[in-house]
């Protein structure tokens, strides 16, 4: 059995963590570690303090597919919608851009985070939190892994899936194993920034607005509201509503280095002069996206980077597709095709 180690427990973590399980079952011990609390990534869903089943989603908002994607990743569709982790998007959403004819929008009823912890479950994996790699070693036919504030393990094979930036950041044999073409392509890559806010309110607040989302153009501060549950087609008497607001990537960008006490009150100050009608609500959660989508990917990448093939050491996200969840499903996909000829 080879020990696999992945590294982030977002989109492209779980699907290959996911596809390992089921293809090479008897072949692999699979590892996560993630630096976070827990699992999703930037597909986020936040609850309130005061009452768990009010949720939101502070990352992605709703999942859009092309025709070539539906029909490319149709099993992947046809999983999801078969266990009502995706639904068809219904509800109003103003001022959305569809750049495509025939594009599906779905929404997911138990928050975002719910496909990645669908594919962690399925794939059986160990997940462990709290863990955030610093440095990576090689070390006889495989490699010693080391986290903040632990003992260092072993591994055969390492899948780095965190944003590009982080992977250049990880001390020890990774930065001399690239070549000099790779990195360049990877210090090329860039992503948008902004902040998300979550806002929770009691269950007797009422919001009464025709939409359950829209796109606000003429704010410096916000790019993107919605009555969270409103969107995933979710009244309930006993849960109050939720909203999320993203800020644009100017205002993000501007704000990136200040801390979250700080920004938080001046996008609420814009909130209500968008929503002047918003009750007070109940608790907040700020979120700083650093790395939100990414503006410019790996170039001439085919979802995926081998750093080393021997012991094999290889790097996926959407980093070297494109920032959305078919973006992921691609890079999980090519990360396999590696994996599966390597073990």
């Amino acid at each position: 059995m080879s020990r696999v180690l992945i590294v982030g427990a977002g989109l492209t973590g779980s699907i290959c963590a996911c596809l390992l399980r089921r293809e090479l079952p008897n072949k692999v011990n699979i590892v996560v570690w993630d630096k976070s609390r827990g699992s999703g990534g930037r597909m986020s869903t936040s609850r309130s303090p005061n009452n768990p089943s009010c949720t939101v989603d502070l990352g992605a908002q709703y999942i859009s597919a092309t025709p070539y994607y539906a029909r490319i990743h149709s099993s992947f569709y046809e999983e999801l919608l078969a266990q009502d982790i995706l639904k068809p998007l219904v509800a109003p959403v103003e001022d959305m851009m569809s750049k495509e004819e025939g594009i599906m929008n779905y929404v997911t009823p138990h928050g975002v985070s719910s496909i990645v912890k669908h594919y962690l479950k399925e794939s059986g994996a160990e997940v462990l939190y709290d863990r955030h790699v610093t440095h990576i070693h090689r070390k006889d036919a495989g490699w010693e892994v080391c986290h903040k504030g632990g003992a260092s393990q072993q591994f055969d094979v390492v899948v780095l899936t965190m944003p590009v930036p982080q992977i250049l950041q990880l001390q020890g044999d990774v930065g001399s194993l690239m070549g000099e073409n790779q990195r360049k392509k990877l210090e090329a890559v860039s992503y948008s920034s902004r902040y998300a806010l979550g806002l929770f309110y009691k269950a007797d607040a009422r919001i009464d607005v025709p939409w359950a989302a829209k796109y606000v153009s003429n704010n410096p501060c916000i790019r993107f509201i919605a009555i969270d549950d409103k969107k995933r087609n979710l009244a309930s008497k006993d849960c109050g509503p939720s909203v999320v607001v993203h800020t644009s990537v100017p205002f993000g960008i501007k704000h990136l280095e200040e801390e979250k006490n700080v920004v938080q009150p001046i996008i609420l100050g814009e909130l209500e002069k968008v929503m002047p009608e918003l009750p007070e609500p109940d608790s907040i959660k700020c979120q700083k996206w650093r790395y939100s989508q990414v503006t410019r990917s790996v170039a001439d990448c085919p979802g995926q980077m081998t750093l080393l093939s021997q012991p094999l050491l290889v790097c996926g996200g959407d980093g070297f597709t494109h920032s959305n969840f078919d973006g992921c499903i691609e890079s999980a996909l090519k990360v396999f095709d590696v994996l599966k000829s390597s073990l």
